[in-house]
Formats: C-alpha cells, structure tokens, sequence
C-alpha cells in the first residue's frame, strides 16, 4: 500500500493538522448548542452531541453515527424534495418518498442535495428539512446532509446546524464559481471535518473544478472522512480503492461497472429515487450486466436534461409528487414524456414506486413558481 501511494498519488499539499479539540457555538431558535468533539489522534468519531439551555442545563444528548457506519452504506439516494402549490414544502409527500425508500431497502438519503434542490433552499429550510429527516426516519436510515457552500463560513455554521439537529454525515463540495487554490481546498475541508462523518462530492462538470486525489490524501488523515463521492470516472475510482478511500459513484450510468470491476462501496444515485428496488439488487445482487443494460434507458432518459428535470417529471407522471416546479427548473416537452411512459411499461410499472398509474400529463397540469 506504501509503494502504491508513493508512486500513483502525489505528496501532501501540507502537513495534517493535529485536533485537539474543536468547539463551536451555534443557535437553533433560542437554544444554545455546543458541539463538544474531542478529535485525537488515533480516537474514532463515535462523538456526542451536547444539547443545553441558556443555564447550561443539558436538554438532550445526540450520539453522532461513528464514520464506520457510513462508509459502509452501499445504496444512497439523493432524495427528491417535493413542493406544494404555492412553493412550500409538501412533507406529507416526502415522507412517502423516504418511506419508499426505507421499504425497498435504501440504506442512506442525501437530504438538499442537486438533486433535492438544496441550491433553491433557503438555510433555515435546508436545516428544517434535515431535522424533520432525522426526527422521523434516523432509526431506519442514515441522513445525510448536504451542508456544503461555496463560502467556508457558510458550510461551518450550516455543517453545525445540521449535526446539531442529528444528521449522521455531512456532504460537502469544493468551492464553486468563486474557485480556490488547492491549498485552499485543504483549508475549505479542514474546516468541516472535525464536525464529523463526512463524504467529499467531486463533480466537476457543476462547480467547473476537479478535486485531485492530492488533496484527498492530504485530508485524509482525518478520521471523520468517510469517503468521496466521485463523478471523474472509473479510473478515479480505481485510484482510490487501491489506496483504501472508501468511494461512492456519483455517475448512475457507471455505478454497476464501479462497484463490481474497479472497487466502490457503492452508488449515491438519482435513478434509485424511481426503481430502489432494483437499485439495490445492482449494488448488492453481484455482477448483473443484463440488469444493467435494462436499466440503462431510463438512467440516458433521466440525464438528457440537467438533473433534477427528468427525475421531477418522473415522479409527477408517476402520480407521487405535485406536478410543481421551482424555478429555473421546468418539465421534460410532450414527446420526451410520453418516452418515460413507455420507459416504464418496459421496466414494468411493479419496479417504480408508487400505485397510481402512470401518466403523460398535459402542458398546464405543471405549476412553475418563481416566488415563494
């Protein structure tokens, strides 16, 4: 494994920095929240969460999931997040898509991710939504928020949010747009690994930079990374499973390949918000090309537009959530959902979530908002 490292990874961009410990305040409504982790050397991050009151009175004490449990998921869904008529959040709607998943054997959700729109939220939404996750499903599966930003100080305190409301992992991007050094990227992830169990998301092709596996390697002396969500590619994975970094695909179209040829743990997918259950048998049934291929029309339909379109229109044919958009996302044309229809009447309706039969649906039965 040493040879490997020193001949198919780069060295550090910096020496690993030594926590000793780490506290940060924060407030969720009145209440003060110290978080309380003792990050040292060789010590795992099975952490607990204090929660007090002004008197420092301990109201409630949240054991954070140690990062063994995550890097073990094998099947993650970037779950959708549904909307009522006037933009706000339809709950009851979600609930039912999470408990799908829960009953078709998803193991981890991705709450407010690109998929989940997180990019539309507000943060006191994004954080109510992750709270809302854990307080009605963080016993059946591991919730996993989107905290990232491309501002540091708004992934520290949004990270602190969410750990502080009980998420068991955080997921965090590279600094988009306003792009940093690689140095910088060390500094930007420095900053949120000591909170707790963390997947690093690399998609280049959204925030217009790759994150090299020179800096995973320098953050990875930290105990708290779980692992890396990778959308490069194939060879990418390869590259980390053979020096011991725990990998998700991030790419549906490649998962297959990545968990059984090049070594990944797993797939975190948008596919699996429709078909879990065949999800699951492609990440946990062994080798299944004929499965794969099956599934590849729906995954090239899902993709042809940027995500989450395919995946929104999806489950508004499928009859699961309000045909309701936030903007700058619309629905799919006429002809490209009548494609989904036939798409699943091949798969067979039994393999998509819901009962209702599913639909074309009609231009004006979407509802687009700007403003809510």
């Amino acid at each position: 494994m040493e040879e490997y490292m020193q001949t198919h990874m780069s060295p550090p961009l910096l020496q690993p920095r030594r926590w000793k410990e780490v506290w940060s305040p924060s407030e969720v409504g009145s209440v003060k929240i110290n978080l309380d982790a003792s990050i040292m050397e060789g010590e795992g991050t099975c952490l607990d969460v204090v929660i007090r009151d002004h008197r420092g009175k301990v109201i409630k004490t949240l054991t954070k999931t140690n990062v063994d449990d995550i890097k073990a998921l094998r099947l993650i869904t970037a779950i959708k997040t549904p909307y009522l008529p006037d933009g706000r959040f339809d709950l009851e709607a979600y609930d039912a898509l999470v408990n799908m998943q829960i009953e078709d054997g998803v193991e981890g959700v991705i709450v407010g991710g690109t998929t989940g729109e997180g990019q539309l939220m507000s943060w006191d939404e994004h954080i109510m939504l992750i709270g809302h996750t854990v307080n009605c499903f963080g016993a059946s599966i591991k919730v996993i928020g989107n905290t990232g930003s491309n501002s540091t100080r708004e992934a520290i305190h949004a990270t602190e949010q969410g750990f502080a409301v009980g998420m068991h992992a955080a997921l965090h991007i590279n600094p988009y747009y306003g792009k940093t050094s690689l140095e910088g990227l060390v500094s930007h992830f420095d900053s949120v690994l000591p909170m707790g169990p963390t997947i690093i998301y690399n998609v280049p092709s959204r925030t217009g930079q790759d994150i090299p596996p020179r800096v995973i390697q320098t953050v990875a002396y930290s105990t708290n990374l779980a692992g890396v969500k990778e959308c490069v590619g194939n060879d990418r994975v390869e590259q980390y499973t053979n020096s011991g970094v725990v990998v998700w695909s991030g790419n549906d179209d490649q998962c297959h390949d990545s968990r059984w040829d090049y070594g990944a743990t797993g797939v975190i997918s948008v596919t699996s918000n429709l078909v879990p259950g065949l999800m699951r048998e492609l990440m946990f049934g062994g080798k299944n090309s004929s499965l794969n291929s099956k599934l590849m029309p729906l995954i090239e339909w899902l993709f042809q537009e940027p995500n989450p379109i395919g995946l929104n229109t999806a489950l508004a044919q499928l009859g699961v959530v309000r045909p309701v958009f936030r903007l700058p996302y619309v629905p799919l044309p006429l002809a490209k959902r009548v494609e989904f229809v036939n798409i699943v009447k091949e798969l067979g309706r039994e393999n998509f979530i819901g009962e209702k039969d599913v639909q074309v649906l009609d231009d004006d039965d979407f509802v687009l908002i700007g403003r809510y």
